[in-house]
């Protein structure tokens, strides 16, 4: 028991840490981006995401393999809850492995030279790719939340 609940702190802090900075920045840092002139906007966000790499990329590892870890040590319902946490935590890598990240590459040249002509569409489908895997890592922590508060009402099974 024990170990479950140990292990269920750990997925559900990274879980929580990356939905908040995830929906930060979907609130926050984006809406100030729209907001203020392009090469601003693209200066900082290069800065930015030289920042997050390492940050949000350990957040994601930690809640995608603490949350498969919660899942093999439970059994029922909570097994079944912790696994679509992983899975939904591991959605959010994947978006961002092969959305957010390949446009940020191109932010980042764009920021040294200038942008195409198309930039608005491109910066659009980074906002939907990061509302994506916002609504990813949300879903994921409201899960593990929703485990942990059922735990308090019933013995966690070994």
């Amino acid at each position: 028991m024990r170990r479950v609940r140990i292990t269920h702190g750990l997925a559900l802090v990274p879980t929580g840490l990356l939905a908040g900075a995830f929906a930060y920045g979907a609130a926050n840092l984006v809406p100030t981006f729209n907001a203020v002139p392009i090469e601003m906007r693209l200066d900082f966000h290069t800065a930015l995401m030289r920042m997050n790499g390492i940050t949000v990329q350990g957040a994601m590892a930690v809640s995608t393999l603490s949350s498969f870890a919660l899942a093999a040590l439970t059994r029922g319902r909570a097994r079944a809850v912790a696994a679509s946490a992983g899975a939904l935590t591991f959605t959010a890598f994947l978006i961002t492995r092969f959305g957010n990240v390949p446009i940020n590459s191109r932010i980042k040249q764009w920021a040294a030279t200038a942008p195409p002509a198309d930039h608005a569409e491109i910066l659009h489908r980074w906002e939907m790719f990061n509302d994506a895997r916002t609504l990813t890592a949300a879903a994921a922590f409201v899960l593990l939340t929703a485990l942990a508060l059922a735990a308090n009402r019933a013995p966690a099974p070994e």
